[in-house]
């Protein structure tokens, strides 16, 4: 059934009371002009400053952390990453809600995390927030968007340019969009 008359008013738009970015607005704008520029530059290849910086803003990062080239983080004060984790070129972590990325985790080239999205069954287009999770020895191929809510259970891989805004069991591979199951994985 269409509706004519009712439209979207992004006017009326409002994130919800329970929404916050959850750090000062002079934090949030020394991250946006400095420590995101820092952590996202090409012309600065080592990964232990991106780390550093990283964690001046609010982030707990582990051991060994290997942070490629055009990294975007939107709140690194919502973000937790586990020891020896790769966060691959042109990662971008959207984190309006919190991302944890436990040990071992490989998120590939042009990887999207997010975790906030609109109802559009509402004229006022309201905030949906969700954390992701993805625990040890996951592996995001290249490409690939996880939405809100999901989390990838253990050694779960999600392959090339694969989109799941559903949890992923783990040990099992999961391709395509919508992501289904192809395989289990096995390490030798």
């Amino acid at each position: 059934m269409i509706t004519e008359n009712i439209q979207v008013h992004l006017d009326n738009y409002d994130p919800g009371s329970d929404y916050t970015p959850g750090a000062s607005l002079l934090q949030q704008l020394l991250w946006y002009f400095v420590g995101s520029p820092l952590v996202c530059s090409s012309w600065l290849p080592i990964a232990s400053v991106k780390v550093w910086v990283l964690r001046w803003f609010g982030a707990k990062i582990g051991r060994g952390v290997n942070i490629k080239p055009g990294v975007r983080v939107k709140f690194p004060w919502r973000l937790t990453v586990g020891d020896y984790s790769w966060l691959g070129e042109d990662l971008w972590i959207d984190n309006v809600a919190s991302v944890v990325i436990e040990d071992n985790v490989c998120l590939s080239q042009g990887v999207y995390l997010c975790t906030g999205n609109h109802d559009w069954s509402r004229s006022t287009f309201d905030l949906r927030l969700g954390p992701i999770h993805l625990q040890s020895s996951s592996w995001v191929a290249a490409g690939a968007i996880i939405g809100p809510g999901v989390t990838l259970g253990s050694g779960a891989i999600l392959t090339l340019g694969s989109v799941t805004t559903q949890s992923l069991d783990a040990w099992t591979i999961y391709s395509g969009n919508p992501a289904q199951p192809i395989k289990t994985r096995a390490i030798r």
